[in-house]
């Protein structure tokens, strides 16, 4: 979540790391964080960490709790805030710089920078071939994006033409196809030329190039 880095006169004295919920900051000795000093109330403010957010709330101290030079009463903590208690000096820091400061954002008219066209991945068409049934011998070419193979409420599944080449998805039934007498599991499975599906009692094969 982040530390705190306390100073006095621009001497660090310690460091303390944020790991609790709530974290207290005061001059008397059972806070989290003891600041001896007349000018910091006894219980003067608390750290709120909530998710990867931390907060910063003033317990209504004598002498006020400022972020930046501006009093606060609660306030989100942000990398690299300064926060002043009486004296003291506390530096927030965040063990890691969140996201939107390590994106880069262009803006029409800036640099863009030269990045090393993409190889160019040709798909070459592809079919499927029945192999068996009243349909064997029957070519299916592959020409839309997703295709539909097997039977509707029995067993589905889908030939998807991606840049990279053919990928089959089950889609539809209890048992789920096969590519060469393996079942196919959860995910998608690249397809070879050559390979033969099986659904539904069904054989294909797919062919491309």
């Amino acid at each position: 979540m982040g530390k705190l880095v306390v100073s006095l006169d621009n001497v660090v004295l310690k460091e303390v790391q944020i790991q609790k919920e709530r974290t207290t900051l005061g001059r008397r000795p059972y806070n989290d964080i003891v600041i001896d000093n007349l000018a910091v109330s006894g219980e003067h403010a608390v750290l709120l960490a909530v998710g990867e957010d931390v907060f910063l709330e003033d317990l209504n101290s004598t002498n006020g709790t400022y972020i930046n030079g501006k009093a606060v009463k609660k306030q989100l903590l942000s990398h690299n805030d300064s926060i002043e208690i009486g004296k003291y000096r506390l530096k927030y820091l965040t063990d890691e710089v969140p996201d939107y400061e390590k994106t880069m954002i262009l803006r029409p008219g800036t640099f863009t920078p030269h990045l090393p066209p993409m190889p160019a991945v040709q798909t070459l068409p592809a079919s499927v071939k029945v192999l068996n049934g009243g349909a064997a011998g029957r070519e299916v070419l592959l020409s839309k994006a997703v295709t539909t193979v097997g039977k509707p409420g029995t067993q589905v599944a889908s030939i998807a033409k991606r840049p990279t080449g053919y990928v089959l998805a089950h889609v539809e039934g209890d048992a789920r196809p096969s590519i060469n007498g393996a079942p196919l599991g959860d995910g998608v499975m690249a397809l070879k030329n050559g390979d033969i599906i099986e659904l539904a009692g069904t054989q294909m094969q797919f062919i491309q190039g």
